[in-house]
C-alpha cells in the first residue's frame, strides 16, 4: 500500500459514518484526486494526495475548482494529504463540524478576557489548522464550571472538557487575536484599520456566537473604523464573515509553498532561496483566501 493509498483509506474510513452511499459523480467536476460528495449536505471532501500532485497541476487548479463547484451550490473541502498526517486531530474536529457532531456551547455562557502570548499560542497550535502569528490584541472566552452541566456525553470533546474541569473552575473553548491598528486610506478618506488574524474554537467544539461575542469586546475596547479578515479557500466559503456583517472584496491568489514528502513540513517560498529548495520537494498552490472588509466608521 502506497502512502497515498493509506491516507485516502483512512480519510474514508473516518467518514463512513456519515455516508450512506458510494461517493457520487458531481456534474462537472474533473480532478485526478479522489473525492467523496455527501449529497444531503452539498459538501465535498477532495483528498489531495502528495503521491499523484508531484505529476503537476495548474496554479490555479484548486481556486478554480471552489469557484466551479460554488456556482453549483455545492461546498468543497480541499483536505491536503500533508495536513491529514500534521494536524489529524483538528482536520478531524472541523470534518466532525461540517457534519453537526460538535459540542455546542451558548457564547452567552462564557466570559471573555485578555489572554497573554503563550495562552493564545498553545491554543492556536492545539486547536487551529495554521500556526500562531504575532498579534497586538488578544482574546479569550472562558466557560465557567458551573456549566459543566452542558455537555453531551455521547460527543468526543465529552472527555476533553470534563477532564479539563477536574483541574480548573473554567475552560477556555474559544480564542480571537488582532492587529494593531494602520491608517488606510478608502474612498478618500483615512480609516484606522485593523485585522482579525486568529479565530479558533475549542476541538470538537463550536462555541454558538463566540466570535462575535469577542468582535463586540474587541470594538467596545479598541474602536476600529474598520477591521480586515481572511478565510481559508481551502476549508471555508466564508459566509460565517458575512452573516457578522463583513462584506466580501474578492480572493487573494493562490499560496505557493513546498512540501517535505518525508517530513510533510511545509516550506514557504518567501523565506526559501531557490538553491535551497531539494529536487523531491512537492510544490503546492492552495485555493488562496476569501478577504473581507467590516466597517465601523
Amino acid at each position: 500500500m502506497t502512502q497515498a493509498t493509506h491516507f485516502v483509506e483512512e480519510v474514508n474510513a473516518f467518514l463512513t459514518p456519515w455516508r450512506s452511499e458510494m461517493p457520487l459523480a458531481v456534474e462537472s467536476l474533473s480532478t485526478p484526486f479522489p473525492f467523496f460528495y455527501f449529497t444531503d449536505r452539498k459538501l465535498i471532501v477532495h483528498c489531495i494526495s502528495l503521491e499523484v500532485l508531484s505529476a503537476g497541476v495548474p496554479v490555479s487548479f484548486f481556486a478554480d475548482l471552489s469557484e466551479q463547484m460554488a456556482s453549483q451550490g455545492i461546498k468543497i473541502i480541499h483536505l491536503w494529504e500533508d495536513v491529514w498526517f500534521t494536524k489529524k486531530e483538528v482536520v478531524q474536529s472541523r470534518l466532525r463540524a461540517a457534519f453537526g457532531e460538535t459540542q455546542r456551547i451558548p457564547a452567552r455562557l462564557t466570559k471573555v478576557r485578555r489572554i497573554d502570548k503563550p495562552t493564545l499560542n498553545a491554543f492556536i497550535e492545539k486547536n487551529h489548522l495554521q500556526v500562531a502569528t504575532t498579534a497586538k490584541y488578544k482574546y479569550g472566552l472562558f466557560l465557567p464550571k458551573q456549566y459543566e452541566r452542558i455537555i453531551k456525553a455521547n460527543l468526543p470533546s465529552t472527555s476533553l472538557l470534563i477532564n479539563s474541569f477536574s483541574h480548573s473552575k473554567e475552560v477556555l473553548v474559544a480564542v480571537a487575536s488582532f492587529s494593531g491598528g494602520k491608517n488606510i486610506l478608502r474612498d478618500g478618506q483615512t480609516y484606522r484599520s485593523f485585522e482579525l488574524i486568529r479565530f479558533a474554537n475549542l476541538l470538537d467544539c463550536t462555541v454558538v456566537g463566540g466570535l462575535d461575542k469577542l468582535l463586540k469586546t474587541f470594538t467596545k475596547e479598541v474602536h476600529p473604523d474598520d477591521m480586515m479578515t481572511y478565510a481559508d479557500r481551502d476549508w471555508s466559503d466564508g459566509r460565517s464573515y458575512e452573516r457578522l456583517g463583513f462584506d466580501r472584496l474578492g480572493s487573494t491568489s493562490p499560496q505557493t509553498f513546498f512540501v517535505n514528502p518525508n517530513s510533510m513540513e511545509r516550506h514557504y517560498t518567501e523565506r526559501l532561496e531557490e538553491s535551497e529548495i531539494p529536487s523531491d520537494w512537492i510544490t503546492i498552490s492552495n485555493a488562496g483566501n476569501w478577504k473581507f472588509l467590516k466597517k465601523f466608521k
